[in-house]
Order: C-alpha cells, then structure tokens, then sequence
C-alpha cells in the first residue's frame, strides 16, 4: 500500500510518500518539503504567532493535496515538538482539524524517542545488540537505548537547534559568553539523564539520526548524502571537538558553505554542533554511526505492525 507520513517538525513539514507492506522495509517514492520554522515563530508567552498557525494549514492543505496526486492511500499526520510544546497547540491541531480536516497527533517526547529508537533497531538489525540512538531536532533532543525494539529508557529535552538558536544564540556569529553559556547549560541538562542510561550498561553500537548529525558528520569528512544511503557514515568525536569553535567564529553565511550544509539550516549549526558534542562526551560515545531511518520511518513501521496484528 501507499503510505503517506505527515511530518509536522520545528523545522520543516515533511510529506514522505511510501511504498509499504508488512515484511517488507518501507520504499520511498516521493518528498514533499516546507520550511516553516515552527520552534522560531513564537510570541513571548510561547504561543505559535498567528502567521505561523495561517502559514501552518496553507501547508498541510498543500500536503494533502499533493498525496491525492501520488495516489497515497492512508496519510499519518503528527506533530512533534513545536506543536507539543506552544502554549496553543491544542487550539493550533484544532484550527488545522477544522480547516483541513487532518488530524495532528502530538507526539510526546517519550513517544517521539521510542519510534526514532525503532527504525533505528530495525535498520542496524538484531546484531547490533544494545543500542543507543540520539536525535537532534529543531525542538527537542532525543535519546534513547535499549536491547530490544522498545528502549528500556527513553528521554526528550528541549535542546533542539532551533530552539536554542531563537533563544540564545541570535548573534552572526554570536558572541563567545552567550555559546559558553549555552554549552554550560546544555551539559548541566543532558547530564542530569545520564545515571538513567549507565545503568544498563554500556551500549553495542551508537547511532544518530537527523539531518543535524548527517551535517555535522558531512563537514567532519563523511560522505554525502547522495551517494545513498547504504554507505556508511560516521560522527568522530575529536573531529566534532575540532569544528565547535570553527563554527561558533563562523556567520551563517559562512557555514551555508560548508559540505552539506543547507543555507536554511546553517543558522541553527553551532547550536546543533554543543548538543551533540556534549551529548558524545557524557555518553562516552567515542563516534556515531549515522542512521538513515527515523521518527518518519518510526511511524510508518509502527502503522504496518499494527496491519500485521489486526490481519492476524
């Protein structure tokens, strides 16, 4: 059948047409894309504005229309943390309900990291034993690690890139106190979890997800994301080490140049780079293996479980 995964992130909206059936990995055959921005269209009580919520349901009405045309079957709506988090986001799911007819599930944090982990276990395999994944969102980061398909422990924060770029880091380049003190508070966060995954030991294999970590991993000398996803990529620490303080001296314009790295996206790099360097060194990730599969394929594997069971 042909699914259609609705993607409502802090970044972008993303329709992931696919081509799916139970026993089989999903096949993609089309990709919608919007960047709106979400997590950086907030008043100061951290409601999304009223041109986010207008610009929001332009989008998904676009969304629908353009699955009709790929002939998608079932389209699976969520909305991951910049609709989680607003102060409105209930009334924001209800104007999209109302205006659309598509129906937001706001994904919480826990759930949103359970998913990430499980397209994760299901494209390294059984082989990879325990397994810690780590994703870096516009909103919110997510970490997870476990032995089987459902983590034994699970955590969202809310230490996306973009949301940390709006709030803290609105330099070109920002000043040096302001990524100390960001550095300094993104550490005290993550560290605040760490006695939550030591406990189960050190993991088998450390994977990562997201368009961040494939950026990050692209300017450290990985290769790129065209030459498909079945070549290995890879994250070193002491080579993300290296870049930190490259791109905090860096403009926006200047990381736009950079391998891989989108002109939408640069602006939100540095902040990206603190997570996920403060993420390796308190895990003690040496390096991460960068997964092509996440949160979208999460879904969509979850959906087919759930034909699987329902047939039986």
């Amino acid at each position: 059948m042909r699914l259609g995964v609705l993607d409502v992130g802090s970044n972008t909206v993303h329709l992931l047409v696919v081509d799916a059936h139970a026993g089989a990995r999903p096949l993609p055959a089309y990709s919608h894309k919007t960047e709106l921005r979400l997590a950086e269209l907030l008043t100061s009580e951290g409601a999304i504005d009223e041109d986010g919520v207008t610009r929001l349901v332009e989008t998904v009405a676009e969304a629908l229309r353009v699955a009709e045309d790929k002939g998608v079957e079932e389209v699976l709506p969520f909305a991951t943390s910049a609709v989680r988090d607003a102060t409105n986001g209930d009334e924001v799911i209800a104007r999209v309900k109302g205006e659309t007819g598509v129906a937001l599930s706001a994904l919480s944090g826990r759930d949103e990291a359970r998913l990430t982990f499980l397209a994760a276990r299901r494209w390294c395999g059984w082989s990879a034993g325990r397994l810690l994944v780590l994703d870096i969102g516009g909103g919110s980061l997510e970490v997870a690690c476990g032995i089987d398909e459902d983590p034994d422990a699970a955590v969202s924060l809310p230490l996306g890139a973009g949301r940390l770029t709006q709030a803290h880091l609105r330099g070109d380049p920002p000043p040096p106190e302001d990524v100390r003190e960001v550095r300094k508070d993104v550490r005290a966060r993550i560290a605040r979890t760490v006695a939550e995954f030591s406990r189960l030991g050190a993991p088998d294999r450390a994977v990562a997800t997201s368009k961040t970590f494939r950026q990050l991993a692209r300017i450290t000398g990985a290769p790129r994301s065209a030459d498909r996803p079945h070549v290995p990529r890879a994250l070193g620490k002491r080579a993300l080490e290296e870049w930190v303080p490259r791109l905090a001296g860096m403009t926006a314009k200047e990381r736009a140049g950079l391998p891989g790295v989108s002109e939408g996206r640069a602006h939100q790099l540095l902040a990206g780079a603190l997570v996920a360097d403060a993420a390796m060194d308190l895990f003690g990730v040496d390096e991460l293996e960068i997964c092509p599969w996440a949160l979208r394929e999460g879904v969509i594997l979850r959906r087919l479980d759930l034909l699987t069971t329902n047939g039986a």
